[in-house]
């Protein structure tokens, strides 16, 4: 697999964090909350220069491999996971280095749960429409009709990755709560 597109999602993920980090280091070493939310919303900017990445390698007449599908997925997860990922890292960030309260210890079983599973499950539905939409635009945009064929393989993909989260995620933790409720 010699696509410069992998390079630019290896770019992207290191980007994401960079904002990420540069967006904590201002909130808490330097104390602006409002410039911190400023340099977080920069976020979406690495999204767009991945598409972008993918448009001008298919544009140039690139075969589509699996790494072109896999950055319509990777977008889609920035855009539905990122605020949750960036709170996350906040939380930690805060308490780690500044002081700030622990995390809340992660709730494993119960209702709370199974609410927490059926909203990641929600967040990757919504990262498999994006990714979704992504592959479309692009095989109406920029694809010739061999390219756009090829970029449709990424809904089987998103299929298996759907079932089996649904089915890791929220259907055991009902079916564990469950258990645990006749036990």
């Amino acid at each position: 697999m010699d696509s410069p597109v992998l390079f630019v999602i290896i770019g992207c993920e290191i980007g994401f964090w960079v904002i990420v980090f540069a967006g904590l280091a201002v909130r808490y070493g330097l104390r602006a909350q409002r410039a911190s939310t400023i340099v977080l919303r920069l976020v979406p900017v690495v999204d767009l220069v991945l598409l972008a990445a993918v448009a001008l390698d298919l544009h140039a007449g690139a075969q589509v491999e699996q790494i072109h599908r896999i950055a319509g997925i990777y977008l889609g997860v920035t855009v539905a996971f990122g605020h949750s990922m960036i709170r996350w890292a906040d939380v930690r960030c805060a308490h780690w280095f500044f002081d700030g309260p622990p995390p809340p210890p992660r709730v494993k079983h119960g209702p709370e749960a199974v609410r927490r599973e059926v909203a990641e499950f929600g967040r990757w539905l919504l990262a498999a429409a994006i990714a979704g939409a992504c592959i479309l635009g692009l095989a109406v945009t920029v694809a010739d009709s061999d390219q756009a064929h090829d970029l449709f393989g990424i809904f089987p993909l998103l299929g298996i990755i759907t079932a089996i989260w649904l089915v890791t995620g929220p259907v055991w933790a009902v079916v564990d709560q469950g258990s645990r409720a006749r036990s």
